[in-house]
């Protein structure tokens, strides 16, 4: 399995977004320069997390985008699935039910299923305030008064 540059992105998007929710809406073009990406490609990801109903986004002057819920609510396996599909290793695991004609007898198919259950657990079990927090720690943000 490897993440595209369209599914890096749209995390990265994601976690500029959390951070910076507090500053109400957040422009594009704000979340461009901080990430430092095209603000054109990351407008074709913002479209597609819009319509996926992941992020809301306001027209205008004072316009820009927020999440849609809280960052507690989001799991990276969610965000990752919307812009890149399945996250299967190998095309047979992507529908529910496998359709493959040899999977009676594949002698990989139990394995390629394992590496999809962890992960799917291991991306599904981590939200995105978890790395928003993991990013705040690993620059020195995580101080408490």
């Amino acid at each position: 399995m490897k993440v595209s540059t369209r599914g890096r992105y749209a995390l990265r998007t994601m976690v500029d977004l959390a951070q910076h929710s507090g500053d109400g809406l957040v422009t594009l073009k704000d979340v461009a320069a901080r990430q430092e990406l095209s603000q054109k490609y990351l407008e074709q990801i913002v479209t597609q997390l819009s319509k996926a109903g992941f992020v809301r986004g306001t027209r205008g002057p004072q316009g820009g985008y927020r999440l849609s819920r809280d960052p507690k609510e989001y799991s990276v396996a969610e965000i990752l699935e919307q812009v890149e599909g399945s996250l299967a290793p190998v095309e047979c695991l992507e529908a529910d039910v496998n359709t493959c004609e040899r999977c009676s007898s594949c002698a990989t198919v139990d394995m390629w299923t394992g590496l999809y259950k962890v992960v799917t657990d291991y991306l599904g079990n981590i939200s995105l305030q978890d790395v928003v927090d993991r990013a705040n720690a690993a620059a020195g943000n995580d101080y408490v008064i």
